[in-house]
């Protein structure tokens, strides 16, 4: 009797790890810095969480004085944005309050960057929604 018990207790523990490896993988980046190597620390996340999940659905929301990230002419990551934003299952939104605080046009922004009336109602929307939170600092 005993071991079957081992055998069902491990069966079960399989099951369930299988089942957590398994759940769906979204996740939103909040991106408040103006600070290059943050810039650079989201792509590289971004790129890795890819690699390793291929259908994860990303989302990287800038507000307050992250917007050179998405900007032109200022963005130490453009070609990632561009090439990164042309994938279905990723995106990049920016705050139309951090715009008008850091005098930001649309004509400014990267392709495929989308404007969202408020950053941080974005990102509280994904999390309500169930999508994992990371906050982008160093």
């Amino acid at each position: 009797m005993r071991p079957i018990a081992v055998l069902i207790f491990f069966l079960f523990i399989s099951c369930n790890f299988l089942n957590a490896q398994s759940a769906p993988y979204h996740v939103v980046f909040d991106v408040t810095s103006k600070d290059t190597i943050v810039h650079q620390m989201v792509i590289r996340w971004v790129r890795e969480i890819l690699n390793t999940a291929p259908d994860a659905k990303i989302e990287v929301v800038f507000y307050a004085k992250s917007l050179d990230m998405i900007t032109k002419d200022k963005s130490v990551v453009s070609s990632d944005v561009v090439n990164f934003s042309s994938r279905s299952n990723v995106a990049f939104k920016v705050c139309e309050v951090a715009m008008k605080n850091n005098a930001v046009e649309k004509s400014q922004l990267l392709p495929g960057v989308q404007i969202v009336p408020d950053g941080i109602y974005e990102i509280i929307s994904r999390q309500h929604e169930g999508w994992g939170y990371i906050k982008a600092a160093r």
